[in-house]
């Protein structure tokens, strides 16, 4: 765990101290909308699915940075004092295992939605089967009691995540439910689509493989039946042995396509994609665009993957 640096926490006290000296009883005008705050830029989609223009979300861990490092800014922390709620992850992302008791400390008031209830949080599966290595959710990095952190990354996994989303939206701003729930019948609708489209795209065949550095897709390679060969191993990077275990793997399963996401390195990728003449191609399971990036990764992973 780490702990809060001593810049952040002198900010954080200041931040306090200019919130405590604000007029609680003022009156604030109608047009102002309702602050809350959430973890990952595809739960920042579906608020504002569902919301639209009546809400102000704070985003946590923004674009380009790492769940697993990420530490807020004295900025982000001031902001939190305004949010009615926050919707979590819930999955143990390890920005809220170690964050989430210091956000709601200085913010009493804070509704915390768990938007991964209702969800079955996958272990991270690190021991061998049967002699082989294991192919699926080798996810070391974000290893909070075995758990895969990743649950957004199935569409049906997404729709039980704006389920609990639209439930927190509508205990704070009761009056504005029809429309909520007009919105996320629509946008499950678009979820229903995409889920379709890619069932469409990538269940055929009895072999069907991709490599990816990072295990992020564990979630949605268990739906769609996919077999996920990760690189990194315990979040580390792989030794050379584990490395030629590697490239063994996709020259037997004839893979020529290395999927990594932008916050990790590609040196390994680009190694293991050269020694068997194949390449990289980057993937984002933390986009905004949610439904258009599952049509971009299905895309890429029809094209990555040996059927």
């Amino acid at each position: 765990m780490r702990t809060i640096n001593i810049l952040t926490l002198i900010m954080l006290i200041a931040t306090l101290s200019v919130a405590g000296c604000i007029d609680n009883g003022e009156s604030t005008s109608g047009e102002e909308r309702i602050i809350v705050a959430v973890s990952i830029l595809p739960q920042q989609e579906f608020v504002e699915k569902i919301a639209g223009d009546n809400v102000e979300t704070i985003l946590m861990i923004p674009p380009g940075a790492s769940p697993a490092a990420h530490e807020p800014s004295p900025g982000q922390l001031r902001e939190l004092t305004k949010a009615r709620a926050y919707f979590i992850v819930g999955s143990k992302l390890p920005f809220e295992e170690v964050w989430l008791g210091k956000i709601e400390g200085i913010n009493e008031d804070l509704l915390i939605v768990d938007c991964s209830k209702g969800i079955d949080i996958t272990d991270t599966g690190t021991e061998e089967n049967d002699g082989e290595e294991n192919t699926h959710l080798e996810d070391g990095d974000h290893a909070h009691e075995g758990s895969d952190p990743h649950v957004w990354t199935s569409p049906i996994n997404a729709k039980m995540m704006v389920e609990n989303t639209y439930l927190g939206l509508i205990e704070i701003d009761p009056e504005n439910k029809d429309l909520y729930l007009k919105n996320k019948e629509n946008y499950l609708k678009e979820l229903d689509d995409a889920d379709a489209m890619i069932r469409e795209k990538l269940m055929e065949g009895e072999e069907r493989s991709f490599m990816t550095y990072h295990p992020s897709w564990g979630y949605f390679a268990a739906e769609y039946g996919l077999d996920m060969i990760t690189i990194e191993n315990e979040g580390k990077e792989p030794s050379p042995q584990d490395m030629q275990r590697v490239i063994d793997k996709a020259k037997e399963k004839n893979i020529k396509t290395i999927f990594v996401q932008a916050q990790f390195s590609k040196q390994s990728a680009e190694t293991i994609a050269s020694a068997i003449d194949g390449k990289v191609v980057v993937v984002d399971p933390l986009a905004k665009d949610y439904v258009e990036n599952l049509e971009i990764i299905t895309e890429a992973f029809s094209e990555g993957m040996t059927i």
